[in-house]
């Protein structure tokens, strides 16, 4: 049987979101880290995106014992909520399997916290997130990119700088592995481990 071809209730599985812009020109953005998060993952598991009818490129793969499916929304950002929908009717997965990976600028660039449900901090993806879902009560992996001195929009929408570059790498790393951690570990053990462990 081929990729996607079969929508049964899996309650097993994980959907994981790389939340972003679509195209070149955003790829290498500040918005676009939730989406290079789930990249990072796919080539750990050796797994390739391929297109999905829910409007979200997928990869299929396993991390750890857990089947997982990595996901990004092929909309804009501020469309992403129906697509992600879509793949979750599509999979039939309830909504504590869903694990959101994005762009925060309430943290330091360089950090990775895990935060379950809450409020969208007029972060666009995520507010479309909560309004096609009916709900906020998702895993979020929040990638720290730091509140800028002037326009937060532009802020985002701009390349990482020189010197953010440097350690880009590991900042994807580390919001890979606290995905891992939550699929591996459950929610609250990944929220104790990697949230007291960046703030030593």
């Amino acid at each position: 049987m081929g990729l996607f071809s079969k929508a049964t209730t899996d309650p097993d599985r994980w959907v994981i979101v790389g939340l972003g812009n679509p195209g070149p020109e955003y790829a290498e953005t500040r918005h676009n880290a939730g989406a290079m998060v789930v990249h990072l993952i796919a080539g750990r598991i050796g797994e390739r995106f391929r297109s999905h009818k829910s409007g979200c490129m997928v990869a299929e793969g396993r991390l750890g014992l857990s089947k997982v499916a990595l996901a990004r929304p092929m909309s804009y950002m501020n469309l992403s909520g129906r697509p992600v929908r879509l793949l979750m009717d599509f999979y039939k997965v309830p909504l504590e399997r869903l694990v959101v990976v994005h762009d925060e600028m309430d943290i330091g660039f360089g950090e990775v916290r895990i935060k379950n449900g809450g409020g969208t901090a007029g972060h666009n993806g995520l507010k479309s997130l909560a309004s096609n879902l009916s709900s906020k009560d998702f895993t979020r992996v929040r990638v720290g990119v730091g509140r800028p001195r002037n326009d937060a929009v532009d802020h985002v929408l701009d390349r990482f700088s020189s010197s953010e570059r440097k350690v880009l790498d590991d900042l994807l790393a580390d919001a890979a592995d606290a995905v891992e951690a939550v699929i591996t570990d459950g929610v609250d053990r990944a929220m104790t481990e990697i949230n007291d462990r960046r703030r030593r």
